[in-house]
């Protein structure tokens, strides 16, 4: 589960570099950077979904080493 959260955080995190391209890039003339942040936040909502449910079924405990 652990590699499934690094992989979402840097899916999220390219997500938000490539909106910033786009944004660059177009100058605001399209619609890709809004597509780009959409699935940002699609992936944070989801992300956040997984650790409440991991939290629930008792896959992930609070300050495990």
């Amino acid at each position: 589960m652990r590699y499934v959260v690094i992989a979402m955080l840097i899916l999220i995190v390219g997500s938000l570099g490539s909106a910033a391209l786009f944004m660059l890039r177009d100058r605001g003339d399209s619609s890709r950077m809004v597509k780009a942040l959409a699935w940002r936040v699609g992936l944070s909502v989801g992300l956040f979904l997984l650790l409440m449910v991991g939290f629930y079924f008792g896959l992930f405990k609070p300050h495990q080493l």
